[in-house]
């Protein structure tokens, strides 16, 4: 997976996949620079959108899935385009009316759309991964471009009739949410895009990121990739590192569950395989030691996430719509991210989201797992039958990676003093248990608890959120 960085870091001569870097240094896809591409694809999707806006909304036509838009840009510049610096091309619009439902739907403006991807020129993500794919990310860490395969691009408006469906029913999801899809001809070349949500915002430190998809073969991060300074890892790493699970309270944990199974029935009904779950993990305690070693006072100066034009974008809020209760957290709190607590009983962040969605289960998929399973065991490895392969995914997020506890989880310390005492705290995280002490009787007196129900030196069980924080 791409690291959130503006500096790209390929080998020069390397090529991946249609990725490659040039006798500068700079990166191409398809034999066309970085540079022109961002440029091409800013003006073509400034035009289009504009376009758009002005003509009368109405209800999306089955036959609007099946548009496609074209509009050539000369570097001279023409009556509807302006002059650019760089070679002609053509851009196409896949959709688009369908796609600007899909953007009104999670309550993206034209004016905001095109703030965030024409304004500001888009930063292009160190560390893109063996896809061959370029990533960029806007500046307000708004959204990802990401440059898609022919196969893929068709597979994706094969899938806009049922997607569209499905985020009629249900808004709130962790699949990719997919704001355009775009393409840029030009030299001979298809260059196809796909604009989509960002998952991890770059001002929040992901202290570690995996991409998860519940097998074992091969799924471990190789010694290269390890050696980056922000690697991704996989299963057997997360199994082998973090092997007591993320706990999470009971209506988080419910929530998130419900939330993936109804994606993997969404997935498998398209016969969708080979997707991951991509998880960064922001450690608020680590944060603060290193703050702390940094000379800097509390929190007050961290940057924080810039808040997100689009509804349901963030972790919290694509799950939050599925829980059963009535409350939601704060999302200022947790900086978008999902509260849980690690092993350790530190107090973590979650930012996850199912990403590579657009492989269905064609022949080559099945020739390359029935050549796997001769090799392997057929039921560990990653490329398998849309239906196991979706069970297979759900029982090792909900068994392996996620966990249920039964107390409330905190994302910030409410009263510094008594998080001075770092066994006890630890000692409650494990055992539902506090002890009780000067510190806890004067808070418990505060919250108007009766302190002759609580004598010095004896262990009481955590009742609710007041006595949590002990």
């Amino acid at each position: 997976m791409p690291s959130y960085s503006g500096q790209t870091a390929y080998a020069q001569g390397k090529k991946i996949g249609h990725r490659g870097v040039d006798a500068s240094g700079e990166t191409t896809y398809k034999k066309t620079t970085s540079s022109a591409l961002k440029d091409a694809i800013q003006l073509g999707i400034g035009y289009t959108v504009g376009n758009l806006s002005s003509k009368p909304e109405r209800d999306v036509l089955m036959q609007d899935f099946y548009v496609v838009e074209s509009i050539f840009f000369p570097s001279e510049g023409s009556n509807l385009t302006p002059a650019h610096h760089f070679p002609d091309f053509r851009f196409k619009t896949y959709a688009p009316v369908a796609f600007r439902y899909f953007r009104e739907l999670f309550g993206i403006r034209p004016d905001d759309y095109l703030y965030s991807l024409c304004n500001e020129p888009l930063i292009e993500l160190s560390n893109p991964g063996a896809s061959g794919s370029v990533f960029y990310v806007t500046k307000d860490d708004e959204f990802i471009i990401k440059t898609v395969m022919h196969k893929e691009a068709e597979f994706l408006q094969k899938l806009l009739p049922g997607y569209y469906m499905n985020l009629n029913q249900n808004p709130r999801t962790l699949l990719p949410k997919f704001f355009g899809l775009y393409c840029v001809q030009s030299g001979g070349k298809n260059i196809r895009v796909v604009v989509m949500n960002n998952i991890l915002p770059r001002v929040v430190h992901m202290h570690l990121k995996f991409d998860l998809k519940g097998s074992t073969y091969k799924r471990r991060a190789s010694k290269k990739e390890r050696e980056k300074a922000k690697p991704t890892f996989k299963d057997l790493d997360f199994m082998q590192d973090v092997s007591e699970g993320l706990m999470l309270d009971a209506d988080t944990y419910n929530a998130l569950l419900k939330t993936l199974q109804r994606d993997c029935l969404v997935l498998e009904s398209f016969k969708i395989m080979d997707y991951s779950l991509l998880l960064g993990v922001h450690n608020l305690d680590q944060a603060e030691r290193e703050q702390q070693m940094e000379g800097s006072q509390g929190s007050s100066d961290e940057k924080r996430p810039l808040p997100q034009k689009a509804l349901y974008s963030t972790a919290m809020e694509s799950i939050q719509g599925a829980a059963a209760c009535g409350g939601s957290i704060d999302t200022d709190d947790t900086m978008g991210g999902i509260p849980a607590v690690n092993g350790k009983g530190e107090r973590i962040l979650l930012y996850i989201g199912i990403i590579d969605i657009l492989q269905s289960y064609r022949l080559i998929k099945k020739l390359e797992h029935t050549w796997k399973a001769l090799v392997h065991d057929g039921d560990t490895v990653s490329v398998h039958r849309p239906c196991f392969y979706a069970d297979r995914f759900f029982k090792f997020m909900s068994s392996t990676v996620f966990k249920k506890t039964q107390h409330t989880v905190h994302t910030k310390k409410k009263c510094p003093l008594l998080f001075t005492m770092t066994l006890a705290e630890q000692w409650a995280a494990m055992t539902g248990y506090f002890v009780c002490g000067y510190f806890a009787q004067w808070h418990l007196g505060g919250l108007g608890f009766k302190l002759s129900d609580y004598p010095l030196g004896q262990h009481y069980p955590l009742k609710d959120d007041r006595t949590m924080i002990l």
